[in-house]
Order: structure tokens, then sequence, then C-alpha cells
């Protein structure tokens, strides 16, 4: 389904003038497109209805041939075509079209008109294509649904009202009704459905619906009973496993929730839903980022999964270089030399301030100046550019992290080095701007951190050990912080994408986590604990570090919380529940 066929805007006012105009010169097919456009812009107003049936009254086959179906299809000329369908007398496959565009675009009311509110719509249509028409509407819907979009689901839960009114006793009908009615915010309505659904025909779904609508009105007792008896309707359904230990999780019942996902495991090891929620767990439990790798190896073998999960996600937001970029550290004057042989040390360059500009003071950008001498270039527009478009201080977790960058992976050395040592302006946005008046520092961090990920990227084709992308993040790595922890999280999240690096890179950060062990750098401290594979003696020295300086520098991590819930990137959240 398409957004529009020629990028215009016209208000609806004035694409009914048009449509009018070439009705009246018998131009039908340049009528249906502006009427089709309007019903974009204004789709329940009725002056559009009056000229679309007027457009149908002038056509051979009640103007279904003017809004066909093809591969991609103006959303306006599908909502043509249901209503057509409807005055046709054909009003269920005119809903099926109406929902796929609220799929497409669920903050427009496309079903908010007369044929779909009228009670003998339900009459006309059953009760079984209505469960399938809010089946379809639920699984378009997310769970629950943004205030703001709630209005443009009114007349679905209109239907669900009158179908149940026809229907009093059928239980699909009712849970489904529940499940939309939770997810508009009718919660009490929905439990009442659920809960009658569940007396006319007991059922495992009749039990999650009712235990759905139970958890969201806060009765979690009832809605754990109403789970658990979904088991013993079904006991190979390890998804309502799942969910019994999700709901515990979320109200401190931890030791239960294991239990219970640890018995679906045990009855199916690969079960994706139970996978996913018990690494999740495990996290929570003991906070080692070991079970997060674990999931995400999951996740990349695992690639036909029945949905998409956020469970990774969820446990990496807000966890610095999980999900997010700390404050940068104090840096000093000049690096600190690096082991001898090392290729930050090779070059045989003494940088100057100058060099870099005088933001290397402070941002560690000197180490740039060793990697590529003291007439680094600028980078290209179109390098500031793509990075400019990417670049965040929050990501959903390492590996989306990895995924993101490879929008540098065309770039060659000289522009990725150029970036770091000419950072670019911060861009037009309110991100930018926001970053530009509070505190340029998290932009500069932003720049290192996002380049040093498109490093990984580049020649990809050469074998690890002896590649480019190792050799320049290591030198980086090996200067002072800023840059550095910028190069380290990029070996960091090499690792997490790769297992066969993991030992490779656990050992470069324990030797710098060793290094700096007299500073005990937070943020580097941090960083260790996000590295698959770590030992434990480092673990727990990196534990220790960022205990000791867990309450430094509060005004910058202050400042970055409040800019990742302005600007939190949009991520793609688990499916519905039924």
């Amino acid at each position: 389904m398409a957004e529009g066929t020629d990028g215009r805007a016209l208000p609806a006012t004035e694409e009914l003038a048009l449509a009018r105009r070439a009705l009246d010169a018998g131009d039908l097919a340049h009528a249906a497109n502006h009427v089709a456009g309007a019903l974009v812009r204004a789709p329940t107003l009725p002056e559009v209805h009056e000229t679309l049936a007027r457009l149908a009254a002038a056509s051979v086959d009640g103007g279904l041939d003017l809004f066909p179906l093809q591969h991609h299809t103006f959303v306006g000329a599908v909502v043509a075509r249901a209503h057509l369908l409807a005055a046709a007398g054909r009003p269920a496959e005119g809903l099926d079209l109406l929902v796929a565009a609220t799929a497409h675009a669920p903050g427009a009311d496309w079903a908010g008109v007369p044929w779909v509110t009228s009670p003998e719509l339900a009459e006309r249509i059953g009760p079984d294509r209505a469960v399938q028409v809010l089946m379809q509407v639920c699984a378009a819907a997310p769970d629950p649904v943004p205030v703001a979009d709630r209005p443009a689901l009114a007349a679905y839960l209109t239907l669900a009202r009158n179908a149940i009114t026809v229907h009093p006793e059928h239980g699909l009908l009712l849970g489904t009704a529940s499940a939309l009615a939770r997810r508009v915010g009718e919660v009490t309505l929905a439990v009442r459905w659920a809960a009658r659904g569940v007396r006319a025909a007991p059922s495992k779904m009749g039990e999650v619906w009712l235990g759905y609508a139970l958890r969201s009105a806060g009765r979690t007792r009832e809605a754990l009973a109403a789970l658990r008896r979904a088991v013993d309707h079904d006991p190979d359904d390890l998804a309502v496993y799942a969910d019994i230990a999700g709901t515990l999780a979320d109200h401190g019942r931890l030791e239960e929730a294991l239990g219970w996902i640890e018995h679906a495991l045990v009855r199916n090891p690969s079960f994706d839903c139970a996978v996913h929620t018990a690494h999740r767990l495990r996290f929570q439990h003991d906070g080692d980022v070991r079970h997060l790798v674990e999931l995400a190896d999951f996740i990349r073998d695992h690639p036909d999964d029945s949905h998409e999960h956020g469970d990774l996600a969820e446990c990496c937001r807000g966890h610095p270089w999980l999900g997010q970029l700390t404050p940068p550290a104090p840096s000093p004057a000049t690096a600190a030399p690096g082991p001898a042989g090392s290729e930050a040390g090779s070059t045989g360059v003494d940088p100057t301030p100058s060099t870099v500009g005088p933001a290397a003071s402070v941002t560690g950008l000197d180490a740039v100046a060793t990697m590529v001498g003291p007439t680094a270039s600028p980078p290209s527009a179109e390098a500031a550019r793509r990075l400019r478009q990417l670049a965040h201080p929050a990501w959903p977790h390492p590996p989306a992290a990895y995924d993101t960058a490879v929008t540098l992976a065309t770039l060659d050395l000289a522009d990725l080095l150029g970036l770091l040592a000419h950072p670019p302006e911060t861009p037009q946005t309110a991100l930018g701007r926001v970053l530009s008046g509070q505190d340029p520092s998290l932009w500069i961090r932003c720049v290192q951190v996002w380049t040093c990920l498109g490093l990984l990227h580049h020649r990809t084709d050469e074998p690890w050990a002896d590649s480019t992308r190792r050799r320049v993040l290591v030198g980086l790595a090996e200067g002072v912080e800023g840059v550095a922890e910028a190069a380290l999280f990029a070996l960091v999240t090499a690792a997490w994408v790769d297992p066969s690096v993991r030992a490779d890179v656990a050992q470069l950060v324990a030797d710098r986590l060793t290094a700096a062990r007299e500073r005990a750098v937070l943020s580097l401290a941090h960083l260790a604990l996000a590295t698959p594979g770590l030992d434990k003696d480092t673990t727990a020295l990196a534990r220790e570090l960022a205990g000791v300086r867990g309450t430094c520098r509060d005004r910058l991590r202050a400042l970055l919380r409040r800019l990742l819930r302005m600007f939190r990137p949009r991520l793609p959240g688990p499916p519905p529940p039924p």
C-alpha cells in the first residue's frame, strides 16, 4: 500500500473541487484520483462520500473499476474501494480493506463511517466474520494503543458492541472484543466481556484474554489464576508459561517467574518465546551480560522465529553501552603511551592541539591525530551527512547498533578518520539543537561512537586478526578516553555479533581496564561489563570500579537521561498478544 502517487498534499476541499470538475467533464479516472486524495485528507467528511457516490453512479460497475487493487495501491484508493464494496452489498470485503488501511496508517479514522457503525452490519456479516475483523484490528494495533490513536479505532469497538448485542453468548467474539477494548483503554469493559466469554465457552484462549484484561486492570492475582487455567486447558502452549513468568517478574516475584520459564524450557529448549523470556529474567536476576549475549546468539541463529520479540532491547535500555552511550570521562591533555610496538605508537607523530583543533584536549581526538598524521583531512560532505543522519545517544542493543552503522560501510578510511578528527556540526534537528544548547560534548561522543561502529564495516572481507578495521580500532583504543572508549565499544560490538572474535576483544578490554585501574574510569568499567566473555577477575574489577565511581558526573548523566526520554529511537516492539 502506497502513501501517494505524486507527492501532492492538497487540502480535502481542493481535492473535492478538482474531483467534481473532472466528473462534470466526464473524466472519471481523474475524478477517482482526486476522491482518493480527499479520503486520505478527510476520511469521514460527508462531502467526500457524497462525491464518491456520484462517481459510482456515473460508472458502469459502481466505480469499482476505477479503484483496482494492484501491487502498490494508494491508500486512498483502497479506502474508496472498501466503501464501494459496502455499497455494492459486499461489506465484509470492504471491512477487510478498511482494516488493511488501519494497519497501514493506524492514526487515521478510516472506519468512522455510518455503514461500519450501523447495528445492521453486525447482523449481515455474522459473528465469525466479526471475530475475523476484530482479530485483524488487534494484530494491526499496538498494545496498548497510544491515546492519540484511540479515536481512530472507535468504529471497530462500536462494531464489537453491536456484534455482541446480536450474539451475546459467542465466546470467541467476546474474547476478541475484549482484546480490542483492552488495547484502547476500555479495561473494565474488556474484563466484563472476557469473563462473559469464559462463562459462555470455557477455553484456553478465553482464559488468556481474561488474564490479559485482569492484568491490565491491576488485578494480578486473578490474572495469574486465569493464565494458570489456560495452562490446564493446554499444557503444551509454552507461550502462556512465558506470559505467567513475565507477569510474576513484573510484580517482583522473580524466583517464581524463573521456575515457570525453566519448566517451559524443559518441555522445549528452543521455543522462542520461552528462550527470550528466560534470558531476560536471568539478566534481571543477576545482571550478568552473558545472558543477553546468549540471547543475541539465539536471535542470530534463529532468524525465522514465530514473531519478533523485544526482550533484548528491553534489557539493554538505559544500561551504559548496552543501550546508550555514557558521558565522556575526563581526559588528560595528551594520550597515554600504548604498549611497545602497538599501532597507536608506531607512527612517530607527536600530536599537538593544533593538529586536530581545540576540542582535542577534552575529547581524546589527539589519539586520532596519531593514527592519521598531522595533516588529517576533514571528512567529505557525504560522510558528514550520513553521520548526522544516524548518530544518536541511544540504540536498542549492540547488534542493532552494528546493523544501523552499515550506512557508513562505503566510506573510505580517510573519511571515517576525518569524522573523528573533524567532527561535523550538530544536525539541524530537535536532538541536535538540544545537544548544541545543553552539552555539545555529548554530540562529540555520538560522533565518536558511530564513526567507530562504521569502522567495523570497513573491509569486512579481510580476516579479523589481520584486518584493517581491527588494526585501526585497536590503535584508537590504546589512546585516551573519548575516542578510545568509542573504539573499544566498537570492538565489543564486534564480539556481540561474531563469537569468533570474543576472546580477542575480551583480552583487549581487560588490558585496557587494568591499565586504567588507578583512575577508576566509570565509563570504561561499564564498557567492560558489557563485554562478552570477560574473565571473572576483570569482571569483578569492573563491578568494583563501577560501584566506586557510581555517583560521578551526575549533571551529564542527568542530561543524557532527559535526551533519551525526548528522542529515544522508535523500536520494533513485540507483536501484540491475543
